[in-house]
């Protein structure tokens, strides 16, 4: 029984996989009714007459398939009517191992939810035309900043174990309302867990697990008389939202942040209005493989600034 894909990408985008355990199924289609029951009977059945569900050995699958377990099938997600995001992104450096973009606000990074072709990873995909291209970490869809690619998959890991060991040096500029107390700089850290079923963080009471970096640059009053600063962070850990939460906690919250200190309604997908003020400036750290310093500094500038 193998893991891996019978089927290439499709334009930069990796197949799906989804596990057939033991159970009472007779056919494949009420397995799959059953699995994914966010979609209709007549869109899945006529996936299957399309041959668009594979097993491990590239055999389309019908709809009136018996039930086999303990398998793995492939096949594509879609996403209808996806939201083109209208924004370039520039590659800023690629050798054989490593690939470094300046990525755009509103572009996700990886595959996932209302996110399928417009996503960082299937636009560098396309670009360099190699399937093996993963990502080494992570950025928000609404951060913008330098993002990083492996294009080696047997070197990935040692890239990874440079974010997991604390080995980047990672520098973000982020706009928020002023603070007298952050201008100075301060090390701010917290003890960060996730809220269950929502897609944000929040602070509790424990040993802290989340520590930041945070200096005021300059400071300004926009038009509408608001006291705003431009704020150079430095996370010494990786917690997700680890930057909008613990400057949202000090009572500067990122400007336009749709998710602290409130969460908000979810906007449309093709809303491109009010970015949030939050960029990855630059990326250093050391090669693990050829020992040279490397860094990489974005080209953008925060629209408030």
């Amino acid at each position: 029984m193998t893991n891996r894909s019978p089927l290439p990408s499709r334009e930069g985008v990796s197949p799906s996989k989804v596990w057939c355990p033991r159970g009472p199924w007779l056919r494949l289609d009420d397995f799959l009714l059953e699995r994914f029951p966010y979609l209709s009977p007549e869109v899945l059945r006529d996936r299957l007459a399309r041959g668009d569900i594979l097993d491990e050995k590239g055999v389309a699958q019908q709809v009136d398939t018996p039930y086999q377990a303990e398998r793995w099938l492939w096949y594509f997600r879609v996403v209808e009517n996806e939201a083109t995001v209208p924004f370039e992104m520039p590659v800023l450096y690629a050798d054989e191992r490593l690939i470094a973009v300046d990525k755009p606000h509103f572009l996700a990074t990886t595959p996932g939810g209302r996110y399928l072709y417009e996503t960082a990873l299937t636009r560098v995909r396309r670009h360099f035309g190699e399937d093996g291209i993963s990502p080494i970490h992570r950025l928000d869809r609404e951060t913008a900043g330098i993002l990083l690619f492996c294009r080696d998959p047997a070197l990935r890991g040692a890239y990874q174990s440079l974010f997991q060991q604390g080995c980047i040096d990672k520098e973000y500029e982020a706009v928020a309302p002023f603070q007298c107390k952050l201008i100075q700089g301060l090390s701010y850290s917290s003890r960060m867990q996730e809220v269950a079923n929502k897609f944000v963080m929040q602070e509790v009471v424990g040993e802290p697990n989340s520590r930041t970096e945070i200096k005021g640059e300059r400071d300004w009053h926009d038009a509408q008389g608001q006291h705003l600063a431009l704020y150079r962070l430095r996370p010494q850990s990786g917690r997700k939202h680890q930057l909008r939460v613990h400057l949202s906690s000090l009572g500067a919250p990122i400007l336009n942040d749709v998710f602290y200190p409130t969460l908000l309604a979810e906007r449309a997908a093709d809303d491109f209005s009010q970015p949030l003020q939050l960029l990855a400036r630059h990326i250093a750290f050391v090669d693990p493989v050829t020992g040279q310093h490397q860094r990489f500094s974005s080209q953008r500038q925060l629209e408030l600034v």
